[in-house]
């Protein structure tokens, strides 16, 4: 069984949501982006999102273009990405670790080699969010072989039809997107979403998560009680972004999802 499954199902039996954080890897700066990641557990973050920079990231809005255009000045790659999850799994051997990102980066360093490094290392999930499900047969079929669960997106604009065919071909969780468009520009209304959250849940056992515009403790209250959890992503590059120096990015991004978490 994947670390997913198991962590979620104890999730579940306890009667727990969970709370999920994303971070781009190598931003602020390498050393940085790790000390962070490698904490979160502690801090009671029951997965962790860790993003694959890119050249051209267009589902997400400008606060995350420029997290993964500074992190690419600053030498980061898939490599990379690889040894932070090393360090992740050191000290976190139980909590579920997935890697977002686009699939150019994937397919250059090669499908087969990604996703045998990837679950050697602790990886147990990949959002590849632009990688359709009629495209994905190459990546997806190989993943799940080798048990590294391919996470499936559902939008607001994603009709009945679709949505059945992605269920089908969906593991770990339903990562759901709270608000049309690219990230960190909306807030997400939970009227709104509590009604496309009933009708997933109706088609499949999945827990189902809610990402994108999420901003505020009372919006992650509202949100992981009409689903299985949460996750923020936006919010916290904001918080580095508007740090004064490096020194106090660390203790503001604690503080920050410390604060998020204060109604969850």
């Amino acid at each position: 069984m994947n670390r997913i499954e198991k962590y979620f199902k104890s999730l579940r039996l306890k009667k727990k949501k969970a709370f999920g954080v994303f971070l781009t890897a190598g931003y602020p700066n390498l050393n940085l982006s790790k000390e962070i990641l490698k904490n979160l557990p502690d801090l009671g973050v029951d997965f962790i999102e860790i993003g694959i920079p890119f050249s051209d990231p267009m589902a997400d809005g400008p606060l995350i273009q420029e997290s993964s255009e500074e992190a690419l000045k600053k030498g980061m790659n898939i490599e990379k990405c690889f040894d932070l999850v090393s360090e992740i799994r050191l000290r976190e051997k139980n909590k579920p670790l997935i890697l977002m990102g686009y699939y150019n980066p994937i397919f250059s360093y090669g499908n087969n080699k990604f996703i045998k490094k990837a679950v050697h290392l602790g990886v147990d999930g990949v959002i590849i969010v632009d990688l359709p499900i009629e495209e994905d047969n190459e990546f997806f079929y190989d993943a799940r072989k080798n048990n590294l669960h391919v996470i499936r997106l559902v939008t607001p604009t994603t009709n009945l039809s679709r949505l059945k065919k992605i269920l089908k071909k969906a593991q770990g969780f339903i990562y759901y997107v709270a608000v049309t468009g690219i990230t960190g520009t909306k807030s997400a209304k939970s009227l709104d979403v509590s009604k496309r959250i009933k009708l997933i849940k109706s088609l499949t056992n999945l827990p189902v998560i809610i990402g994108f515009g999420i901003k505020t403790p009372d919006q992650a209250m509202q949100m992981s009680t009409i689903s299985d959890g949460i996750v923020i992503g936006s919010s916290i590059v904001e918080v580095i972004k508007n740090s004064k120096s490096f020194k106090d990015v660390y203790n503001n991004c604690l503080s920050f999802i410390k604060k998020m978490m204060t109604k969850f």
